[in-house]
């Protein structure tokens, strides 16, 4: 018999492509999930991987064992979601994946009110700008920027989001209403509504930053660094910085919540999804 957790870092390893993605994934080294390959390789007698100097590569045995471990690894999910959501009473664990700013600005300030009303309801918040795989249990709930489209899913609009071109007040007094300079996300967010709209709204001017990060985005725009799009909930609460015009239709993004089919009807998803709800509806009547 071979041990199911050496299956598990094999099938990962094989979705990810690299010992170190399978790595990061996992939360475990690189070296752990190179031991557990040798460990199923050795109990399955079969070469499941060829060992070149940089990469592992999969052989044809190794794809068949893999394709088989994917399914098992989606029925063991399957079982777990049955069982999280035959549990009765609010208590447990939920975990929650949103964007990094929606959830740290929007969310994580009103936890206080969840745990007053389910003091045994316990919050996993997790800040993500990659799409999690809700049916892989990475989350139980997912809040994203745009619509979830997996058919295992249910999914409801939450709100929209606005943004706005924002510079510092310090940054308009040296350089004048005129003067343009932006800061941007960088080239791997290339495809989002945001960079697009902001290209639009720049032209020809400088870039003078580039980052994957909002925080990074705002604190410079703070710093007088150039001018950023933020979403509103994000620039209008600070003092330091001015929403400037903008050319053209605005930019809006739809807020989405998801959550697995197999879970929606469980009482602490319940419960944590009517509170996500909530936290939305005072942040976007102050824009």
């Amino acid at each position: 018999m071979f041990d199911w957790e050496d299956l598990r870092h094999f099938t990962v390893f094989a979705r990810e492509k690299s010992l170190s993605a399978a790595a990061r994934r996992l939360k475990v080294d690189h070296v752990t999930v190179a031991r557990r390959i040798a460990a199923l390789e050795g109990a399955l007698r079969l070469k499941l991987v060829e060992r070149r100097p940089r990469a592992y590569f999969l052989t044809p045995d190794g794809e068949r064992i893999a394709e088989l471990g994917e399914r098992m690894e989606l029925a063991s999910f399957a079982v777990q979601r049955t069982a999280s959501a035959g549990q009765s009473g609010i208590a447990g664990e939920v975990a929650v994946s949103a964007p990094p700013n929606i959830a740290a600005m929007l969310i994580a300030p009103r936890l206080g009110e969840l745990r007053k009303l389910h003091p045994q309801l316990h919050v996993r918040l997790d800040g993500d700008t990659r799409n999690i795989s809700l049916v892989r249990r990475e989350a139980d709930i997912a809040i994203r920027l745009s619509r979830p489209v997996d058919e295992e899913l249910v999914v409801r609009k939450l709100a929209k989001v606005s943004f706005s071109l924002y510079a510092s007040k310090a940054y308009l007094a040296s350089n004048g209403e005129d003067a343009q300079s932006y800061i941007a996300y960088d080239a791997s967010m290339d495809a989002t509504p945001q960079q697009a709209w902001l290209q639009t709204q720049a032209g020809a001017a400088p870039i003078v930053l580039r980052s994957n990060d909002l925080a990074i985005q705002a604190a410079a725009a703070v710093a007088g660094v150039g001018i950023a799009v933020l979403p509103d909930f994000m620039g209008a609460q600070d003092e330091c910085l001015v929403r400037l015009p903008h050319t053209g239709a605005a930019l809006e993004r739809e807020v989405w919540v998801a959550v697995h089919s197999d879970l929606r009807h469980a009482p602490r998803i319940q419960a944590v999804m009517a509170f996500l709800a909530a936290c939305f509806d005072p942040a976007m009547n102050q824009t």
